[in-house]
């Protein structure tokens, strides 16, 4: 590679994490194709690239990708040190019912509020209702039946809070039995 051809890209890559720093929310390819003026592939190459210099030197950033989405976001390790900074209390955690909710419908989505209760044996439309609230999972469609349930799925935010970049880093059901956090049969009954 030529010593221009790196100082373009070396630019390139510094347009695009600018970009990311200043966008309040996720942007998608197509924004930040026209704002770059980059062919896809190319721009997604660069993302992959920066996302791996971050990982490499473990640095405290990260690029989570969700639904053609990207967003840059803290690393998960620095979280301590950001809630301290900020005066946040980690004593918000989510309730044993909202997790167990939230790991069916991480593992299941999309999933009706009813194949939901159906699973956990009662009423979850307060604990769904919470996790809505908190903007760990969202309405991604309609059910093709009666009555046309509500589909739920995780957001992006539920990747940036536990670290995930994509749903496919989500440990093996038979993981979470093992360690005594879930009975996995329960999850994947209907």
């Amino acid at each position: 590679m030529s010593e221009n051809t790196n100082t373009i890209m070396r630019e390139q890559l510094a347009a695009l994490e600018a970009l990311l720093f200043v966008a309040a929310e996720p942007v998608s390819l197509t924004d930040l194709q026209k704002a770059l003026g980059l062919e896809a592939s190319y721009l997604e190459e660069l993302l992959k690239t920066l996302e791996a210099s971050y990982s490499e030197q473990e640095r405290g950033l990260r690029i989570f990708f969700q639904s053609g989405q990207y967003q840059l976001v803290t690393a998960p390790i620095t979280a301590p040190y950001i809630e301290k900074f900020l005066g946040l209390h980690s004593g918000s955690k989510l309730s044993a019912a909202a997790l167990e909710t939230l790991t069916i419908i991480a593992y299941r989505q999309p999933i009706t509020r009813q194949a939901v209760e159906a699973i956990r044996g009662v009423d979850s439309t307060g604990v769904i209702n919470t996790l809505q609230a908190r903007g760990l999972i969202e309405e991604v469609g309609r059910q093709e039946s009666v009555g046309h349930p509500v589909l739920f799925g995780t957001t992006f935010e539920f990747l940036h809070q536990f670290g995930l970049a994509n749903l496919k880093e989500l440990p093996p059901l038979k993981e979470l039995e093992e360690a005594g956090n879930l009975a996995a049969p329960d999850i994947l009954k209907l």
